[in-house]
């Protein structure tokens, strides 16, 4: 199947070639149609699957076949700042050809560039609740001619607290309106908001919870204290490309981003101290190749979307299967190959059990060869949960298997010459490729 099927306008076709979208995604196949009939949806898939494209091609397309009023006619709820902008900086790209606008509003930064914008009369709105609310209330913005309401990552606007915001958000737009629901999880929250706002909606699952299949899962063992340096051992061993490493707290990362940096990592932290613009600052970086690295707590792990991220490292154990699929969800995406590593201590155990009921899958254990773990067993760690065994064909989580196959889709990595830095020179074409080791390359570095 091809864009060309959706009947799509020709200025979001040539949106869509100029960002280099070829095949429709899963979700992007099974959504479009319904969006583009003007049926709500709810939409339950797992980040890195393309959802983003499914709403934002068929608004857009809607906002050029039907005229409208100069208020903002598409609003985008999305938890987390990155998301947010991550979410505007795509429908901007899509509608390079077009007269559409959109405009990204979030806390932590000014309210005086978002009230310039708005100035504009943006016709797409991307919205974080907190700083929305704020600027209704300063009578900046009139939600009265939204014609079309997405909610993105419902579960984690719920997990977030923000519950209570989106429903003061649904009384100040028209009832009558198209209204999509996205999300990864379906708690006893989303289910009651899902029936209380959606009307005859048409359902479109994409293996929800479960992470995407393009990625690959290992498991190190290691006690806390050998933590750090098995991390430097991987790092060194392991061919990598542009690589996102998520601890638990803001300190560690912000210790971990100093450690890398002194041993001549690249390396960027991205936590919730750091100011809007120096988490912009980040994000930017990382994803422009100026830094190999980025350490990072959850918040990261909505709103990063990286082309040709290799690897996730998990420092630290997520706390829910759900946070291990969001920060996991970073590699892997539009049907690219990636690989998820967990450095897990003993006290990880039920988060792993936990984790394998999830994936249906037993994850790899492996031991770092080389590495002195001193009187620490990896083999013995972590026996699989014996009552709930694997079902689907004896699948095994690895990248040894030699099996892996990017899926048919959009942009697939190809290997190519190996790339080494220069010290303080950044990376060539967005980093080193994938496939090729990342070594440490002067120290550059941005840390909290």
């Amino acid at each position: 199947m091809s864009f060309q099927e959706f009947n799509l306008d020709t200025s979001v076709l040539s949106g869509v070639k100029a960002v280099g979208y070829t095949t429709p995604t899963p979700i992007q196949r099974q959504a479009i149609p319904s969006i583009m009939e003007g049926k709500d949806l709810l939409g339950l898939a797992q980040t890195g699957t393309g959802k983003t494209a499914a709403f934002a091609l068929p608004i857009i397309h809607h906002l050029i076949r039907h005229a409208g009023t100069r208020k903002v006619r598409a609003l985008v709820v999305a938890p987390t700042r990155e998301l947010a902008e991550q979410i505007h900086q795509a429908c901007s790209d899509l509608a390079q050809d077009t007269r559409v606008t959109s405009i990204a509003i979030y806390g932590g930064v000014s309210k005086i560039p978002q009230l310039k914008g708005l100035r504009r009369n943006p016709e797409i709105m991307v919205a974080c609740p907190g700083r929305l609310l704020d600027l209704v209330g300063d009578g900046a913005i009139d939600l009265s001619g939204i014609e079309v309401l997405v909610l993105d990552e419902a579960d984690t606007m719920c997990d977030m607290g923000f519950l209570p915001d989106v429903r003061r958000i649904l009384k100040l737009v028209p009832t009558k309106r198209q209204t999509l629901l996205f999300s990864a999880t379906m708690p006893a929250d989303i289910r009651k908001l899902t029936a209380d706002i959606l009307h005859d909606p048409t359902t479109v699952q994409v293996d929800p919870i479960a992470p995407a299949k393009t990625v690959s899962h290992a498991l190190y063992p290691v006690p806390e204290a050998l933590k750090k340096g098995l991390l430097l051992a991987l790092l060194e061993q392991t061919p990598t490309g542009r690589t996102l490493v998520f601890t638990r707290t803001k300190h560690r990362t912000k210790r971990l981003a100093l450690d890398l940096a002194n041993h001549k990592y690249r390396v960027a932290s991205l936590q919730g101290n750091l100011s809007q613009n120096r988490r912009q600052q980040s994000m930017d970086g990382f994803r422009d190749g100026k830094f190999d690295i980025l350490v990072a707590t959850d918040i990261a792990s909505h709103g990063i979307d990286v082309p040709d991220l290799s690897h996730v490292i998990n420092f630290d154990m997520p706390d829910t299967a759900d946070a291990y699929t969001h920060r996991i969800g970073r590699t892997g995406r539009a049907l690219q190959t990636g690989e998820a590593f967990t450095l897990a201590v003993p006290d990880d155990r039920p988060m792993v059990r936990v984790v394998e009921r999830v994936l249906n899958a037993k994850i790899e254990r492996r031991r770092l060869p080389g590495f002195n773990y001193g009187d620490f067993n990896p083999e013995a760690q972590f026996p699989p949960d014996r009552s709930n065994q694997p079902q689907a064909n004896g699948r095994h989580f690895g990248s040894n298997s030699g099996n892996r196959r990017p899926a048919s889709g959009q942009a697939t990595r190809r290997p190519g010459p190996a790339v080494r830095n220069s010290p303080g020179t950044p990376s060539v074409a967005g980093g080193p490729r994938p496939g090729y080791r990342q070594r440490p390359s002067g120290g550059h570095s941005q840390s909290a």
